[in-house]
């Protein structure tokens, strides 16, 4: 069974054995011990802290197989973006160039640089290691981030943003980046990018201020703007089918697109219950799959198969039930793994 809990302190030697399989662009699994073990001491004290409203805290949580003892998985939610550090990406605009005299009209597109000092809630840093992308995992990992959100709403702001990664090659190389970062930065993508989880202040001295016109750039660079990476298309996909839509914005190093939502349109959310845990017992193994948690201090969440008892309750596995750290009498919280097929939705 697979569980998905906060990250400890305790899981740093673990948390970097998963860095090293991962790519460029994770900002929750930087490949630096010291800069990772920051992060994790500030998920532990966003964790503790009682907030009352989202003030930019990181929850970073991982996934632990529990049979192996090992850990699989990472993702995490940034309550607030912006703050001290603002939150930087591109918003696309179209800008209008007219002539009467040539009987020209020309709708061009142009990248603006947007500051946001106050901005919406964030999830992302979602890494799977590769021998475990099956059986929903991946989309336990990604999902159950909103669940954590709508039982813990006075810590989010009501909309929810994804930057989703774009396209980088093999050896760290952005057309995007190439084409506009580089000129101005003078170092490479991979660089950058690791320099921005340290510190975001070379971003405002040096990103140009002026809008950039997108038929200037070299076709490379035009080519990726708002695309993704290959390997992201299937989350890209996922988070469409929860709800969220493309906000018009990208990142400015190499141009993935920002997706974004109200938390409470989001389809799990507006799917998912509240009931009391009134039996442990047997599963039904032909019906859905949900991402179940608990309403305990110490979060926890993994898949299962909960069948209603009456208005209130609910019957879990025994299995589901040790891995939540539940007993009867406690309260679970629990969405649809999978949005219903068009059959499904059309049945009576």
């Amino acid at each position: 069974m697979n569980v998905i809990r906060p990250v400890r302190e305790a899981d740093l030697d673990q948390m970097m054995k998963l860095a090293e399989r991962a790519s460029f662009g994770l900002t929750s699994l930087p490949k630096d011990r010291e800069l990772l073990g920051k992060r994790i001491a500030e998920s532990e004290l966003g964790f503790q802290r009682g907030a009352e409203k989202p003030g930019g805290e990181l929850y970073l949580f991982v996934m632990e197989d529990l049979d192996q003892g090992r850990i699989i998985g990472t993702s995490a939610i940034v309550s607030k973006v912006g703050g001290f550090e603002p939150f930087y990406a591109y918003e696309i605009r179209v800008t209008v160039h007219e002539s009467e005299t040539l009987g020209v009209h020309k709708e061009i597109e142009t990248l603006h640089l947007v500051r946001e000092h106050s901005g919406p809630s964030e999830i992302g840093g979602l890494f799977l290691a590769p021998d475990y992308r099956e059986h929903g995992n991946g989309r336990l990992l990604s999902l159950f981030r909103f669940l954590f959100m709508a039982a813990n709403r006075e810590r989010f702001e009501s909309k929810i943003i994804a930057e989703m990664r774009g396209v980088v090659d093999e050896g760290g190389r952005s057309p995007f980046w190439e084409a506009i970062g580089h000129h101005f930065f003078d170092i490479d993508f991979p660089k950058a990018d690791y320099l921005s989880l340290k510190d975001k202040r070379f971003i405002a001295d040096l990103m140009p201020t002026c809008p950039i016109y997108i038929p200037l750039l070299p076709k490379a660079a035009q080519d990726v703007i708002g695309e993704v990476h290959e390997k992201t298309l299937p989350a890209v996909k996922m988070l469409r089918d929860e709800g969220l839509r493309h906000a018009g914005m990208v990142d400015i190093f190499e141009a993935g697109p920002v997706l974004s939502c109200r938390l409470d349109e989001v389809r799990i959310v507006k799917e998912c219950e509240r009931r009391v845990v009134r039996e442990i017992g047997p599963e039904e193994s032909e019906s859905r799959k949900f991402i179940i948690t608990n309403r305990a201090r110490e979060f926890r969440a993994c898949m299962g198969r909960p069948a209603p008892v009456d208005f209130e309750g609910v019957r879990v596995s025994a299995e589901t039930a040790g891995t939540l750290n539940v007993r009867v009498g406690d309260e679970v919280m629990f969405g649809p793994l999978h949005p219903r097929s068009p059959e499904e939705v059309e049945r009576p």
